[in-house]
């Protein structure tokens, strides 16, 4: 279900239960902030870009690749012993700039040290993640690599449910690349081979898997 408004909603239509998209105009930074602060934990993701906001409720297929791809990334970082600190789908955000978003998934691995334990973020003296993973089975009306791209964002892994790309940022745009930036050996259509499995395996032996075959590669 998509709605489609050129004014701010009132307190009615943010009832989001029966809503999967919701695209609202001329939305003013305290009302997206309102809206963060009133949605709190509940499985929605917003996405601000100068006054454009789009409200999205993730489908089973969407969570489906987050969940596993993200498997993949934390048991590679532990296979491989490299310190990374996982902040999910934490909201970024910065009123300068007029932009926000939550990443599907997120990760610091050089940055590690110091996000450990952190409680708050302002990416004005913050580094941004160093990875983010987007599921992009769903068309978005709010596109989101600009917005992770004036965050800084070095390196976006992209599912579109047909394959995964590894996204570099170049100046202000991003650029698909043939390996990752966090992980060298790594090449997308590797990790393709297993996800492509999901339909006809349970999920613990394929990334059992995975596992045998990452070990191979130190």
């Amino acid at each position: 279900m998509t709605r489609m408004l050129s004014r701010p909603p009132t307190e009615d239509v943010c009832s989001l239960d029966d809503v999967q998209h919701l695209v609202l105009e001329n939305v003013d930074w305290e009302l997206y902030e309102s809206l963060l602060r009133n949605i709190g934990d509940r499985p929605i993701q917003l996405t601000y870009d100068q006054g454009r906001l789009e409200i999205m409720s993730p489908l089973p297929e969407h969570e489906d690749a987050k969940k596993f791809i993200g498997r993949m990334i934390e048991s590679m970082s532990f296979e491989l012993d490299r310190p990374v600190k996982c902040l999910g789908s934490t909201t970024f955000r910065r009123r300068d700039k007029a932009k926000g978003l939550e990443p599907d998934e997120c990760y610091y691995f050089r940055e590690e040290a110091r996000m450990r334990g952190r409680k708050r973020l302002d990416l004005r003296k913050d580094p941004p993640p160093e990875l983010v993973l987007e599921i992009d089975i769903t068309s978005r009306s709010v596109p989101r690599e600009p917005i992770y791209a004036a965050l800084g964002v070095p390196e976006i892994r992209r599912n579109d449910g047909r394959k995964l790309q590894c996204l570099h940022l170049a100046g202000s745009k991003y650029r698909v690349a043939r390996r990752s930036l966090v992980f060298p050996f790594l090449q997308p259509a590797q990790l393709t081979q297993f996800i492509d499995q999901l339909p006809l395996k349970d999920e613990n032996s394929i990334l059992r898997e995975f596992l045998k075959w990452a070990r191979a590669q130190k």
